[in-house]
């Protein structure tokens, strides 16, 4: 059985907005499963909707099967006792998730004694092991919120998190505004604990790079709807939705010394969720429209596998030795060019494409990138190469 299953989630605010349609996920306990997209595409509705934190005219369809039990049909007081005690939330900003006025040892204690975990000696004494278990002295439970760093209280939140033992962890954000160094520290302590206490995570961030670095399996949103879920690592080396892709390539990539040269963005914004287009939503943005698009709306299709005998990824160290699991398989992306025949059924160019390729080769290399777009006068892409004169 899977520790969380979502089935068909649709979440519709008070004013129309469809902010969730039809989403469909899995989660293992010991698994990460990170969520990716632009602002406005449903991300932090998804978290919010998993423990019902939503605002009471919110309309919310669909299954949340926390181990195997509907989260959207239980009733108010057996919400409360599941609430972090069964699943647990990293709210966006920890600065705006503290309370000011209260010491943080206080706060992490607070859901400790409101589940009956402890009295309120032990309670405290559990506040401090917490902290030091996310890497901070015991002796700052005694501090206010604003006398740590924004690191310190983001690991104050996630001590929070971990203060009634849950077997899920959703974490919005848990790395936004802090600088690179404490970003690393985070991550690296969110692993730790994921692999040590066995829990499963679910992860948001814009950021594709962290998550293919952090986690096992990547779902990439926009306006609402999963567009593309499959193995983290693949999905954001070899994205086959245009929109994941377009994700993956606003990342510069170490050791190609060209995409240095070449940042790229998306034009435009995602769609109003109470005004979305007809067909697929990403169509009007999109640079590989067809005219189907403006009026089909195309279901997740399979598009690649990961071989069963592969081992876990490198920087997965905690788990190298297991075996992959049967969910680690399916890769799945919502474009009409997937599981027809075309360029994208492989993520390669047609043949147009390599024969344009084969055209305009010279010294500074291929006239494409190896995701199918020209490349700029000048650029090259073999690491140790020299720009040409005039190269940015």
């Amino acid at each position: 059985m899977n520790l969380l299953e979502v089935r068909d989630l649709t979440v519709t605010y008070a004013g129309g907005a469809a902010a969730v349609r039809g989403v469909d996920l899995r989660l293992d306990a010991g698994r990460k499963l990170g969520i990716a997209g632009e602002s406005g595409c449903g991300k932090s509705t998804l978290a919010l909707a998993l423990l019902r934190l939503l605002p009471a005219a919110t309309r919310v369809g669909g299954e949340i099967l926390l181990d195997g039990e509907d989260v959207l049909a239980m009733k108010w007081g057996r919400v409360r006792a599941v609430r972090w005690a069964g699943a647990s939330i990293v709210f966006q900003g920890a600065m705006h998730s503290l309370n000011p006025v209260h010491r943080v040892g206080d706060q992490i204690a607070e859901p400790i004694l409101l589940h009956g975990r402890a009295t309120a000696a032990g309670a405290r004494k559990r506040a401090g092991e917490l902290l030091e278990q996310v890497g901070l002295p015991a002796a700052r439970a005694s501090a206010y919120p604003h006398e740590l760093s924004g690191g310190q209280r983001q690991r104050v939140m996630i001590a929070m998190a971990l203060a009634c033992d849950p077997r899920l962890i959703v974490a919005d954000e848990p790395t936004t505004a802090l600088d690179v160094m404490v970003q690393a520290q985070i991550l690296r302590l969110i692993e730790q604990l994921v692999a040590d206490q066995d829990v499963g995570l679910i992860m948001i961030s814009h950021d594709l790079a962290v998550l293919a670095d952090t986690c096992d399996r990547l779902a990439v949103m926009y306006a609402g709807r999963v567009v593309e879920e499959g193995p983290a690592a693949r999905v954001h080396a070899d994205a086959r939705h245009p929109y994941a892709r377009a994700l993956s390539a606003a990342f510069p990539r170490i050791g190609d010394p060209s995409s240095r040269f070449a940042p790229r963005g998306l034009p435009g914004d995602p769609p109003d969720p109470s005004a979305l287009p007809g067909g697929c939503t990403f169509h009007p943005r999109c640079p590989v429209a067809l005219d189907s698009c403006a009026v089909e709306d195309p279901p997740l299709r399979e598009v690649g596998a990961v071989l069963r005998d592969q081992p876990p990824r490198e920087a997965d160290a905690a788990r190298r030795d297991q075996p992959p699991r049967e969910t680690d398989a399916a890769w799945r992306a919502a474009c009409v060019r997937v599981g027809q025949g075309g360029a994208d059924d492989t993520g390669g160019a047609d043949d147009t494409d390599r024969a344009e390729e084969a055209d305009g080769a010279d010294e500074a290399g291929p006239a494409r990138r190896p995701d199918g777009v020209p490349r700029r006068p000048g650029e090259f892409t073999r690491p140790g190469e020299e720009a040409r004169p005039g190269t940015p």
